[in-house]
């Protein structure tokens, strides 16, 4: 399958969205299974180029794809690496019954996702932060 080079922002959104309301929903009803819904969508697009919770909101977009704000994927896989292992970790602690792990975890990926939606990404930041530190680091090694 091709991978895009760009997602359109209601569809980040979307991800987003599933994020934040899954976590808030497994603290409101203590099932942790639904941090199953955006942790199995965010495995199938970081592995397959196929998140269902972002195919299915295609469906919603009134205009094309390119008409929207671009969101870069290779970012959106970063972010989407960070929050599979929040939601992995969370998951885990509440099903070992060490509930403080699945909250740090779950509202580390919680707090991520609603700022996200705020419009500033922290995944994002740590993403250039990385980069920069990679490109010192090889300036430095090439001087």
């Amino acid at each position: 399958m091709q991978r895009p080079v760009s997602i359109p922002r209601p569809l980040v959104r979307v991800n987003q969205w599933s994020i934040l309301l899954s976590t808030i929903a497994t603290w409101i009803f203590h099932q942790p299974l639904l941090l199953l819904i955006p942790l199995i969508a965010n495995l199938l697009g970081l592995f397959f180029n196929f998140n269902p919770l972002m195919k299915f909101s295609r469906l919603f977009l009134k205009k094309k794809s390119s008409e929207y704000i671009p969101e870069d994927v290779v970012q959106q896989k970063f972010n989407s690496c960070i929050a599979i292992s929040c939601l992995v970790l969370g998951f885990i602690g509440f099903e070992l019954d060490k509930p403080v792990i699945g909250y740090i975890f779950t509202i580390m990926v919680a707090t991520a996702s609603g700022i996200a939606i705020l419009g500033f990404c922290i995944g994002c930041f740590i993403f250039f932060q990385l980069n920069q530190f990679r490109y010192k680091i090889k300036k430095a090694t090439h001087s």
